[in-house]
């Protein structure tokens, strides 16, 4: 199925004041960064890209890459540097650790910006700074994009 990054970052920016839930995805009542990206593909797609087991919030306790692998069980992995809206961003906020952070990619007025999810916080659209491009680990993009 072709998704277009309009349709992601349409549902993405729907979901926008959303409560920060671990483990959630209820557009309005509480979602973490996956449970963003989770809901946002039901929403695009129809259907939950898979069952989800228990995780931490930082995924140390889920093996290396959980996260990543994942994310490659259903979008196709591409260069950091060819960076386009609708793309998947995956974040390595530790130096040791894995991957452990996503948003969507967007663009506002000719910049970049990224949906998410962060403890603590609603989902918001913030500008895609050099400081994200450094924790940026690896891109993902929709079948059709």
């Amino acid at each position: 199925m072709a998704i277009e990054s309009g349709q992601l970052i349409g549902a993405a920016r729907g979901w926008i004041g959303t409560p920060y839930r671990h483990q959630a995805a209820v557009k309005g009542a509480g979602c973490d960064c996956l449970g963003l990206l989770r809901g946002v593909w039901r929403e695009v797609t129809g259907a939950e890209p898979e069952d989800m087991p228990p995780y931490a919030p930082d995924w140390m306790g889920a093996g290396c890459e959980t996260l990543r692998d994942g994310l490659a069980r259903h979008l196709a992995v591409v260069p950091v540097t060819a960076i386009l809206p609708g793309d998947v961003a995956l974040f390595r906020l530790s130096f040791r650790g894995p991957a452990s952070h996503c948003g969507i990619v967007a663009e506002r007025d000719g910049r970049l910006t990224l949906i998410h999810a962060r403890a603590n916080k609603r989902v918001s659209e913030e500008i895609f700074t050099p400081a994200w491009r450094r924790l940026l680990a690896y891109l993902f993009r929709a079948p059709g994009l």
